[in-house]
């Protein structure tokens, strides 16, 4: 194609320089229309649903204008009945170091730790802690971190936390008195328990919720702490303000946007001071026997109220000092079932009287009874020759008990079930709290658990059947809290909760009657002379059981225990007592190690409440 050809085919096309550039004008016009367009739907878009796709500008202006904090609830306290507190809100706090040397303060005034310094501060941390000096010492000396760059700011781990408000003022107070500086603390939420050891499965304790942030508070575990863990809680209230460029809070612009709730008060049935002597008497005990564990109640007949309860090994709340040990994290008044042997035979007796099968002058041979191809023996096999069935309660004949069974089998079977057992006392404190067992497939297995043998109970359990003997007959619910009060001032007081009614009045007064022998009778009372209380009648019942454990009875100890009512006439208390394979020193007794807790015990409870004056032993 020539240059003629060439012209004449741009001149055809249309294509020389003055249209193209027109072209190029309408298509880029268009263009910029089309983007405008784009545009203004997008803004409009925007002003019209304030978002810019999942990101809503109100929000982002808030963040940046606009700052918020958490209003902390304050945690309900735990009080006795008299209102003395067990648990309340404190503040706890933990060490740090500044070690960065730029860190200077007013006047220029250095802020950091000091070379000079380490060797005191490591000996006031001992002093005061008992942190590790070597391991004090090397937390103060600079240290890089994985970028290597200088680490300016170090704690102490665990010996530097958890401090109180006296120990740190001390750890100020001795490093002010030799011009140290560097150290400092931060504050941390914590739970104050004043008495120590005292209730501590009931009570219960708390940790952080979170373990990495504080701020979250604190939540409760075991216990009354970790059952009505809600209602002492609370819930966080929140503030807002205006921010200046700076991030900083401009004065006067606080707004709370949610008032904080705080927890609720929960006031117990202990009472402080009988709590406080029980302790005191199982520590005592426990450091001279040395059992495996002991379990101790007092209980208000006519209300069920726990008025003093405890365990050993026990812990220390506030410290910790002694949870788990020996593998127990147990509240061993409703999670532990064992096999009460003696104890029993109260309820045997009651059956018995309700079924028309007790005569208090029908006698029987102490000693042994074939049951099937098995041979039952009395606590002493030779026997005490022939008995009553009075006689066979106060002396704590296995036989004797067996006797009654196999007049009544099915009425047996029956009330074991009336009186509580196998069925959960629902007590609130754990989850599926177990119901306890009874081997029943032979008439062996019936027998045995006629004076307390193959059938398992808990300590509440127990309490709750006894309630029936000590309240004419009508069975009370174990109760640990008296009211509730939230922190608007409302209170819900928890009221008396009959069970049921398993025996009649006239029949928990005989077995009453019957229960006095076991401290008057000076011939067949397996109590006399040990659980006698002056200046009340007494009616006792003692209890020695075989262990059953991985699938047998073990020849390894026993589980000892005794539960008292008193007044007789007119029961005021029911204290029951068990303790597992004690280390009996020579010249002792278990009978020693379980009247030693429960009859200063329960004769100071009564001595209050008749306003008697008594001792402090």
């Amino acid at each position: 194609m020539n240059m003629d050809q060439f012209k004449k085919y741009l001149a055809s096309k249309n294509l020389n320089p003055k249209n193209n550039r027109k072209r190029v004008g309408v298509i880029l016009f268009a263009v910029a229309i089309g983007i405008f367009s784009i545009f203004a739907l997008r803004l409009s878009s925007i002003i019209v649903t304030g978002r810019v796709g999942n990101v809503s500008l109100a929000e982002k202006t808030k963040e940046l204008y606009e700052g918020s904090s958490v209003i902390k609830a304050k945690r309900g306290s735990i009080l006795d009945r008299n209102g003395n507190p067990i648990a309340e809100d404190a503040t706890s706090y933990s060490l740090y170091a500044m070690l960065d040397k730029n860190y200077i303060g007013i006047g220029k005034k250095e802020l950091y730790v000091h070379d000079k310094d380490r060797e005191k501060i490591a000996e006031v941390l001992n002093q005061y802690t008992g942190m590790d000096k070597d391991y004090a010492l090397g937390q103060l000396q600079p240290k890089k971190n994985s970028q290597g760059k200088e680490i300016t700011t170090v704690e102490f781990g665990t010996s530097g936390k958890g401090l109180t408000l006296e120990t740190k003022s001390k750890i100020e107070k001795a490093l002010k008195k030799e011009g140290i500086t560097g150290i400092f603390f931060n504050e941390h939420p914590a739970r104050s328990y004043p008495n120590g050891n005292f209730a501590s499965y009931l009570v219960g304790y708390t940790q952080f919720a979170d373990a990495s942030d504080d701020t979250k508070g604190l939540k409760g575990m075991l216990g009354i702490e970790e059952a009505y863990n809600s209602q002492l809680s609370g819930s966080d209230g929140e503030i807002t303000y205006q921010k200046d460029s700076g991030g900083n809070a401009v004065p006067g612009t606080q707004t709370v946007k949610k008032k904080a709730k705080n927890g609720s008060d929960i006031y117990t049935t202990l009472d402080s001071n009988l709590q406080l002597y029980l302790e005191e008497l199982m520590d005592g005990v426990d450091s001279k026997y040395q059992p495996e564990s002991m379990t101790a109640m007092l209980v208000e007949a006519k209300t069920g109220d726990v008025v003093a309860a405890s365990q050993r090994p026990t812990f220390n709340p506030e410290t910790k000092d002694g949870l788990g040990t020996n593998g127990v994290w147990q509240n061993l008044l409703v999670q532990d079932t064992f096999e009460p042997g003696s104890t029993m035979k109260v309820f045997t007796v009651a059956t018995a009287i309700e079924a028309g099968v007790f005569n208090p002058n029908t006698t029987f041979l102490s000693g042994k009874i074939k049951v099937d191809d098995t041979t039952i023996s009395d606590w002493i096999p030779a026997g005490k020759g022939y008995l009553t069935y009075p006689q066979a309660l106060a002396w704590s004949s296995n036989v004797g008990m067996v006797h009654l069974e196999q007049l009544m089998p099915t009425a047996w079977q029956e009330y074991i079930k009336k009186f509580g057992f196998t069925k959960s006392t629902h007590s609130g404190l754990v989850s599926n709290e177990p119901t306890g067992s009874v081997q029943n497939s032979t008439t062996v297995d019936r027998a045995m658990t006629a004076y307390g043998q193959a059938i398992a109970v808990t300590d509440f359990q127990m309490i709750q059947g006894f309630t029936a003997i000590a309240n004419n007959g009508k069975m009370l619910k174990p109760q640990y809290i008296s009211k509730i009060t939230t922190a608007d001032g409302k209170t819900t007081t928890k009221k008396t909760k009959v069970v049921s009614q398993p025996i009649s009045s006239q029949t928990a007064k005989q077995v009453l009657g019957y229960m006095q022998g076991v401290v008057d009778d000076k011939t067949y009372g397996t109590g006399y002379g040990i659980y006698n209380i002056d200046g009340y009648n007494v009616s006792a019942k003692t209890g020695t059981a075989q262990i059953f454990e991985n699938g047998h009875y073990s020849d390894d100890g026993y589980i000892n225990s005794v539960v008292q009512i008193a007044p007789t006439e007119n029961p005021k208390y029911i204290m029951y007592v068990t303790i597992k394979r004690p280390k009996v020193p020579e010249g002792g007794s278990t009978s020693d190690a379980l009247s030693s807790i429960s009859n200063p015990l329960l004769k100071r409870a009564l001595d209050l409440d008749t306003g008697k004056t008594t001792s402090s032993k």
